[in-house]
Formats: C-alpha cells, sequence, structure tokens
C-alpha cells in the first residue's frame, strides 16, 4: 500500500514539474520574437539617409551659394574704374580691365577722332592679356564709357573673343548725359544665349562717389553680397 502511494505521488510530482517546463519555454520564445519585431521597426525610424539623398541635399546647398562673378571693364579717364572698384567692394567679384595692346592717347579731342574712326570701320583693337578659365564665373558685370552712343569697339572686341551663353551679365556704363543708349541691346545681340540685365548709368559727375547708386542697383538685381 505504502509502494502504491509512493508511486502515485512522484507521478503527481513528475506531470507537474513537465507542465512548468513548457509553460516557460513557450513565454521565453514569445520575448524573443516581441524583441525582434522592435529592433527592426526601431532601425527603420532611425536609419540613415540613402547616399543619393545626402547628395540630392548637397548639390541644393551648393545651387543655393550661387557661383562666382567677375567684373570685367574698360575705362580711359577712370571714372568706370571706380564703378568697378565699387562693385567689386560691395560683391566680392573678380576683376579684369580691359587693357589695349596699343594704348590710347591721353588727348581728348584726339580721343574722340579715334573713336569716330574705330566705330566706322568696325575696329577691333587687340586687347593685351586674357582672362583664365571665364567658364567658371556665373555672373559677369561689364564695364564701359559711352562712346558716341556705344560701348568702345574694344568691347567688342571682348565679346567676340569668349562666349558667355548660360552667364548673367549685367552691364554698367559711365558718360557724361548720354546714359547707356542702345548699349544694353547691343550686348544681347552679341550675347543672344546670355541673360542681359538692366544696366546702371553714373554720370560723370557722380562717378568719383557711386557707392550708393551700385548700391541701389545690386539690390535691384538682387546680387547685392
Amino acid at each position: 500500500m505504502k509502494k502504491l502511494v509512493s508511486v502515485i505521488v512522484v507521478g503527481i510530482l513528475a506531470f507537474s514539474l513537465a507542465g512548468c517546463g513548457r509553460n516557460e519555454t513557450g513565454n521565453t520564445a514569445a520575448d524573443e520574437t516581441m524583441v525582434g519585431q522592435e529592433t527592426a521597426g526601431t532601425g527603420e525610424t532611425v536609419s540613415e539617409p540613402a547616399p543619393e539623398e545626402e547628395a540630392d541635399e548637397s548639390e541644393t546647398e551648393a545651387a543655393a551659394d550661387g557661383g562666382n562673378a567677375l567684373i570685367v571693364y574698360f575705362s580711359w579717364s577712370g571714372n568706370t574704374e571706380n564703378v568697378a572698384n565699387a562693385i567689386a567692394d560691395q560683391t566680392g567679384a573678380d576683376v579684369f580691365e580691359i587693357v589695349p595692346k596699343e594704348a590710347y592717347t591721353s588727348d581728348y579731342n584726339a580721343l574722340l577722332d579715334i573713336a569716330t574712326e574705330e566705330k566706322e570701320s568696325g575696329a577691333r583693337p587687340a586687347i593685351a592679356g586674357s582672362i583664365e578659365d571665364i567658364g567658371r564665373y556665373d555672373i559677369i558685370y561689364v564695364g564701359y564709357p559711352n562712346w558716341w552712343s556705344d560701348m568702345p569697339m574694344i568691347l567688342y572686341t571682348f565679346f567676340d573673343s569668349y562666349d558667355l551663353s548660360g552667364k548673367t551679365i549685367a552691364p554698367f556704363c559711365t558718360s557724361g548725359g548720354s546714359g547707356l543708349s542702345n548699349t544694353v541691346n547691343s550686348i544681347k545681340e552679341l550675347e543672344p544665349e546670355a541673360d542681359v540685365l538692366e544696366g546702371l548709368h553714373i554720370g560723370s559727375s557722380s562717378a568719383s562717389d557711386p557707392e550708393n547708386a551700385v548700391s541701389d542697383w545690386l539690390g535691384s538685381l538682387g546680387l547685392a553680397e
């Protein structure tokens, strides 16, 4: 009788232990599954941008910075040079002075005759020096005095020498009272694939102090630094 009772007790204990073992194993497996789902979900939420997305953001920032600017000018009396320097001070643009290989006379009356002859003959006076890698500039400021209601012919030499397609051209001019005349339209004809902006004219009497006029002009064009 005692043996029978012992066998029954042992059987009950064995059955209870087996049931507990199955429950713990099942719970442990369920926990691992949940942890796996949370890890995967977190990974998707905090994943780093793909390389393509980073490249696009860099390109946007580069575009927002805009490109480099260059000031190209010819000055006989120094008036146009003063305006060019004011633009350089306010924009930080590089500067290239158009210097004739054969210098013009310093005599004003003689210069008038030379300017007339050059215009009538369609001359292209040679320029001393050249612009290295003009392709890296997006904005070109072009300055000149008004000679006989036109640009000096050496400006035509400049436009013949460089292709400014796709660039932005901002003309500026000095004169005693002739204004820009038709020079802006002439530039548009010479560079039909460029974006030619509204030009700036400064009278000779104001050329020694052009900062305010330059500032207003740059602001109106959205080119202020």
